[in-house]
């Protein structure tokens, strides 16, 4: 089984930083992908970035503002969020498709962790 947790949430004014983190744990035998979506109250989930291996793809709605990195010997991603705006209130979600030792790989999701983003 594999578990992903999600960290750094929070509230920060407009114009501001934060970084969230997604460390992925479990019987890990390969990662295809990880990334980062966020659902918005009464909107659907929409990915924001993702990475495979070295290659990365942003929403055009965070290119240039967001960036997406990996430690491969931590097994965790991170996602660098500047520039923030009201408009990037969400519950970000992090996702792998990931193979375990005794799995193909599948999808991954974790809970979330919510970033309020002030006027």
């Amino acid at each position: 089984q594999v578990q992903l947790v999600e960290s750094g949430g929070g509230l920060v004014q407009a114009g501001g930083s934060l970084t969230l983190s997604c460390a992925a744990s479990g019987s890990i035998r390969s990662i295809n992908v990880m990334g980062w979506y966020r659902q918005a109250p009464g909107k659907e989930r929409e990915l924001v970035a993702d990475i495979r291996g070295a290659a990365t793809h942003y929403a055009e709605s965070v290119k240039g503002r967001f960036t997406i990195s990996r430690d491969n010997a931590k097994i965790t991603v991170y996602l660098q969020m500047n520039s923030l705006r009201p408009e990037d209130t969400a519950v970000y979600y992090c996702q792998g498709v990931i193979g375990t030792v005794v799995a193909a790989p599948r999808e991954y999701w974790g809970k979330g962790t919510l970033v309020t983003v002030s006027s």
